[in-house]
């Protein structure tokens, strides 16, 4: 399946990565720690995230590249939307081959 990821420079990534998780839970059976998460935005849509001192690593896999496009924009958007205070710069995803 088509899979991307993007690695987003703060010392703030569990902090993130838990606002991310905890405003999907409303919707999806989301699995979380501090320092990873899971969110199964659908049977072939799932995000993860990992939290390191200072990075959040995320991924993004879905069953077609459309779709690819669309969730790695969703996590972006909402990522940007909970770091406000912080000059994340420019989201890069980059695709597996």
């Amino acid at each position: 399946m088509p899979t991307s990821q993007a690695r987003v420079q703060t010392a703030e990534a569990s902090r993130y990565l838990q606002q991310l998780c905890r405003h999907w839970s409303h919707k999806f059976p989301v699995e979380n720690t501090p320092e990873h998460g899971t969110v199964p935005f659908g049977e072939d849509r799932v995000c993860t995230f990992e939290a390191e001192p200072d990075a959040l690593l995320m991924r993004v896999v879905t069953a077609d590249p459309a779709g690819l496009t669309r969730l790695e924009n969703v996590v972006s958007d909402h990522l940007m939307r909970f770091a406000f205070r912080e000059n994340l710069g420019e989201i890069t995803w980059s695709r597996a081959a």
